[in-house]
């Protein structure tokens, strides 16, 4: 006799699954930071002290603030001109991203230049945001540098998830998350979804990691303008990437630039020359 699926039962099975991946509690520096942002009056001394608190942070957030993507003429020689300079939404973004690199293990030798990776995915997004006017420039280096967070998640807790990451890499046609949702009933977008959730990062930021490999989502008039800025400028981001470090152009390139140009407004000669000069802020750095 046939059977049919109970479909509350694979639901209930996929809630068990995603409960038994290791997510990182929000840190309790971030919580500071983001009940200051949150308050009616954000202090720029109260964040200072808050920075202040952790000499690695300190050190961290001036060599970030005097990098040629962050910074510009002027050198900031404190935090408290680090902020002056900046913002404090900037501060706070590079801040919760020196919090996510010490709570978020990426040990293992396939991890061995994850966080490189994020951190210049991080940087692009914000060179792209100020460049081209689009989105707050914090949110977009937030986004850029939680979207594939994931990943060190899901290494953790399926032993053959690095093979499966692998082999989606070279997916030419399917979605990059489709393998993951197959062999795993999850994917790096899902968990690093739910991450940005439970530290409190925006909704946007959330929903844009969510769907960073969806690029359908760009077509969506449905999906907020926000949103689908993120998904855009994370491809022209990966494409500047791939270039900064020789290799042919991504895949992820051939399935959704064309529509990231499209809704960015972009002709093939503006894009060349705007990833052109990302490339080359890169090697000035």
């Amino acid at each position: 006799m046939n059977t049919v699926a109970d479909p509350l039962s694979h639901l209930d099975q996929v809630d068990a699954l995603i409960k038994s991946i290791r997510i990182p509690p929000r840190p309790s520096l971030l919580a500071d930071m983001q009940r200051e942002l949150a308050s009616e009056d954000p202090s720029p001394e109260a964040i200072g002290r808050i920075v202040a608190s952790d000499v690695g942070m300190s050190g961290a957030l001036l060599k970030l603030a005097n990098s040629s993507i962050y910074g510009g003429r002027r050198k900031a020689k404190s935090v408290e001109q680090a902020i002056l300079f900046l913002g404090i939404n900037q501060v706070a973004a590079l801040m919760t991203g020196l919090l996510a690199r010490q709570a978020i293990p990426a040990n293992s030798a396939s991890l061995a230049s994850f966080w490189d990776i994020s951190t210049r995915r991080a940087q692009a997004m914000v060179f792209l945001s100020r460049r081209l006017r689009i989105g707050e420039a914090d949110v977009a280096h937030t986004f850029g540098l939680f979207c594939d967070t994931g990943v060190p998640l899901l290494i953790e807790r399926f032993p053959d998830y690095a093979q499966t990451y692998a082999d989606a890499s070279l997916e030419s046609d399917r979605p990059f998350t489709a393998l993951e949702e197959q062999r795993h009933s999850t994917s790096h977008a899902s968990v690093g979804c739910l991450l940005a959730r439970n530290w409190g990062l925006s909704g946007d930021v959330g929903w844009a990691i969510l769907h960073h490999h969806d690029f359908a989502v760009l077509d969506d008039s449905s999906t907020s303008g926000a949103v689908r800025s993120l998904v855009a400028l994370s491809v022209l981001a990966e494409s500047a990437i791939c270039r900064y470090q020789g290799h042919a152009e991504s895949l992820e390139w051939a399935k959704g630039g064309a529509s990231a140009c499209a809704y960015l407004g972009l002709s093939d000669e503006e894009t060349a020359e705007l990833l052109d000069e990302l490339v080359e802020a890169f090697h000035t750095e």
